[in-house]
């Protein structure tokens, strides 16, 4: 399944999301509720999985703004909060489930399974398309006017990420985030190595060059031919 994991304690965080992939899910991380708000509204989850206390809002906030815009993808409040009135809070703001801290790995992994086999299909195109570039999230292949891109996993996992924010600066620490699960870089220049070689296999062979870099910031995939 793809999870999105909403938690800013570090620690935490890195360690839910290692066991989940370990248990063969695919995970996407946000420290901030704004960040997580807005990967929230994109419904392209099975599971949410969603601290009640995060830096610049709270997770009932995100819970309550996805419901309201149709967002259907089963919540696991996963908080030291664990008064009976903030499980009843958080049930009533449209969670599935509530699990409180510390808690046992296992059960974890048992209730976002549970989760996931009432989860509704889900709500993601089978592929996506900036321009000339097609990415097919079924077979996990790319292509650019039509012809088939050779992309390693990370690398398609970097070109789906700029397509789905096509026309959108995302900056390194995005990237570093959302693609790789790290919340710091851990050698210089991973992020500009990586796309370098994508160039190589996106732009170099067509003439005309679609990744471009923000100075300072980050990276942006046009959406113009």
């Amino acid at each position: 399944m793809k999870i999105l994991l909403i938690e800013d304690d570090a620690e935490a965080a890195q360690f839910a999301a290692r066991g989940l992939k370990e248990a063969g899910h695919v995970v996407d991380l946000a420290s901030r509720a704004d960040d997580g708000e807005h990967l929230a509204l994109e419904g392209h989850y099975d599971v949410f999985v969603v601290d009640r206390m995060l830096p610049g809002g709270d997770g009932l906030s995100i819970v309550k703004r996805a419901r309201a815009a149709g967002v259907s993808t089963p919540v696991l409040f996963l908080t030291a909060m664990s008064a009976i009135g903030d499980r009843v809070d958080g049930l009533q703001a449209g969670a599935d489930d509530y699990l409180v801290k510390p808690y046992a790995f296992s059960e974890l992994l048992a209730r976002v399974a549970a989760l996931g086999r009432r989860a509704p299909a889900l709500d993601m195109r089978d592929k996506l398309q900036a321009g000339d570039i097609e990415v097919d999230l079924g077979s996990r292949t790319a292509r650019r006017s039509g012809i088939d891109l050779d992309l390693t996993p990370q690398e398609f996992r970097l070109l789906e990420f700029l397509v789905r924010h096509a026309g959108l600066v995302v900056t390194r620490e995005m990237l570093l985030q959302k693609v790789w699960g790290f919340d710091f870089e851990p050698r210089a220049n991973l992020i500009d190595a990586h796309m370098s070689r994508l160039r190589a296999k996106v732009d170099k062979p067509f003439g005309h060059e679609r990744i471009q870099t923000a100075r300072g910031t980050g990276y942006r995939l046009s959406d113009l031919d």
